[in-house]
């Protein structure tokens, strides 16, 4: 026997040795190939993020009311944490996400918690119409980041040990989605505990690091010093990187919590708002806005606000259609010296139920309830188009149990105001009760109305007049 050679009876227990050290490498290798696959083909449909932990359901849920905050909020950015869609990221604002976490029990005692998020955010197309608000795939980041904080907020919590000698706190286990399966490596001695001989020295195969997945039934399978090694090794090569996660979330933190009470924002009372591209009634929409949607306020005056939509578009929105930043009435107060409330303004004249007298398609031709009004004094100085909006308005209220009574026979109603100032306001009895049902705004009731002339119901005071 050479110094190179093993003597032919020690060949089966070397041969043991090399297949029980082989069962527990290829599969931890064959683990790491499938995340790598899995991260590589970044599927959008991925299911939750998971990790099994040592405590009970109890406990972890306890844990969980602690992390609530943490798990809803607004993102400054949408880069970092969601996919790629079919729009690039920067198209899309006012990003807000929504963590949902699951936990179950485990058969050990443990516990299994998932989580899964969902964002949102305003698409702002170039093209007003198709601007909305968007479902995008988170890339993982978030549910990463909230399973983190359950693991450091139990290990603080947690400082009892097991019979061993050994931390009662868990080795997360990361599932990159729902289906994602731990390898099953059957429990085998690397020693023959029947024989007295020694075993082959020879080198342990160098284990991969696989962001910290690794099964008990590895653990258990191989000797405690290596187990033990193995976990040293894996925290050491986990601290920086916890390090650095932990120092750009307290980073992304900051930029939140400066941008989180922007002091200019303005949000949609109702949905159905319109937001038009000037400052009159008889304005043309650029899109509907959404209750709760929030817009940067650049200027306002009594009647309308200037917004920013996106970029470089701009528009305009009926101030009282609006939650003002705080400070600011959604309303202007009134002043001691204003003229009086519309109703002493106007009177009634005549009613009649008649064709309609114009040529605006959706009346055309059809049977309309006409009310002729005129001012209570023609020299008037505050008979102005907000005051005969105003009045027009309790007119609609006032009359609506009588229209809604014969909408079989009227199309509509028309207000004609007898003077030299005067005009007609014409709107459809489906508009005015979608107006009562509380569907439509003032601004969008407006917005839904026939002006003859249109210059007469204008209401457009220049901005800057706060």
């Amino acid at each position: 026997m050479t110094g190179r050679s093993l003597p032919r009876a020690a060949w089966p227990r070397a041969r043991r040795f090399f297949r029980a050290a082989l069962s527990a490498f290829l599969p931890i290798v064959l683990l790491g190939a499938t995340a790598q696959s899995a991260r590589a083909q970044a599927n959008p449909q991925a299911g939750p993020y998971e990790r099994t932990y040592r405590q009970s359901k109890s406990a972890v849920e306890k844990a969980l009311k602690e992390l609530q905050p943490s798990m809803r909020g607004r993102l400054p950015v949408l880069e970092g944490f969601a996919l790629p869609g079919n729009h690039p990221l920067n198209r899309y604002q006012r990003a807000y996400y929504q963590s949902a976490v699951q936990v179950s029990s485990t058969a050990s005692g443990g516990s299994l918690v998932r989580v899964t998020t969902k964002l949102t955010a305003w698409y702002a197309d170039s093209t007003p119409s198709r601007s909305e608000y968007q479902l995008l795939t988170s890339n993982g980041r978030l549910e990463s980041d909230l399973l983190d904080q359950l693991t450091d907020l139990l290990a603080s919590s947690s400082g009892a040990t097991d019979s061993g000698g050994n931390s009662t706190e868990s080795l997360p286990v990361m599932a990159s989605s729902a289906s994602a399966k731990r390898p099953a490596i059957a429990e085998k001695g690397v020693t023959d505990q029947g024989d007295s001989e020694a075993i082959v020295s020879a080198p342990m195969p160098q284990l991969p690091e696989i962001e910290r997945t690794f099964s008990s039934s590895l653990k258990q399978g191989l000797s405690g010093r290596q187990s033990t090694e193995t976990k040293d090794s894996l925290n050491k090569a986990a601290d920086p990187a916890a390090a650095s996660l932990q120092a750009e979330a307290a980073s992304l933190e900051e930029v939140f919590k400066n941008q989180a009470h922007p002091k200019n924002l303005v949000a949609i009372k109702k949905t159905g708002t319109p937001v038009v591209a000037s400052p009159s009634l008889n304005a043309q929409p650029l899109f509907l806005a959404t209750a709760h949607d929030e817009f940067e306020m650049l200027d306002f005056n009594a009647d309308w606000v200037h917004v920013r939509i996106s970029g470089l578009s701009r528009g305009w929105i009926w101030r009282t259609s609006l939650e003002m930043p705080e400070g600011i009435s959604d309303v202007p107060p009134n002043n001691p010296s204003a003229a009086p409330v519309a109703a002493d303004l106007f009177l009634v004249k005549r009613e009649e139920i008649a064709p309609f007298p114009g040529d605006w398609e959706p009346l055309r031709g059809k049977n309309v309830k006409i009310v002729s009004v005129q001012k209570v004094q023609e020299d008037e100085k505050n008979s102005g188009a907000p005051a005969k909006l105003e009045y027009a308005k309790s007119l609609l209220d006032k009359n609506y149990a009588e229209l809604a009574a014969k909408s079989q026979e009227l199309a509509g109603v028309v207000l004609i105001f007898d003077s030299v100032d005067g005009g007609m306001i014409a709107i459809t009895l489906p508009t005015v009760q979608q107006w009562k049902a509380g569907k439509l705004t003032d601004a969008a009731l407006w917005h839904r109305c026939y002006f003859d002339p249109p210059e007469t119901f204008s209401v457009s005071s220049p901005a800057g007049g706060h």
